[in-house]
């Protein structure tokens, strides 16, 4: 398992693009969707929602359990994944690419997100 090196990643196994515009990318790492199983429902935040790090926006239900869904950073949801919505099963299968959950507009990041080494290092714990 290979986390991109050009992401960065919260303890909590969510990763977060560079921000373009001061606009980032979010989804669950590899090793949460592995954890997780078969994610069988989505429930993201809405567009316009305001999010804040570290705080729960949403919800993962796997064939497993139900898991919380934390925003790495603060800012406003501009664009959820409704393929992921339709087809959740994106999330194990293609968790850095079509797999994507939102993107939000930062207006504050915390100083505690890993670079991929970092989490690779701390997912293997």
């Amino acid at each position: 398992m290979s986390n991109p090196k050009e992401l960065r990643y919260s303890k909590e196994h969510e990763w977060l693009s560079a921000a373009e515009g001061g606009v980032s990318t979010v989804g669950i790492t590899e090793h949460a969707a592995n954890a997780l199983g078969d994610v069988v429902f989505v429930q993201l935040p809405e567009v316009g929602d305001a999010v804040s790090a570290g705080e729960t926006c949403g919800e993962l239900e796997s064939t497993k359990s139900v898991s919380d869904l934390y925003s790495p950073v603060s800012g406003e949801v501009i664009e959820v994944n409704e393929d992921v919505v339709n087809d959740p099963s994106l999330v194990n299968s293609a968790p850095f690419e079509g797999g994507w959950l939102f993107k939000v507009r930062i207006t504050d990041e915390p100083a505690d997100l890993l670079s991929a080494d970092e989490y690779t290092a701390f997912s293997a714990g």
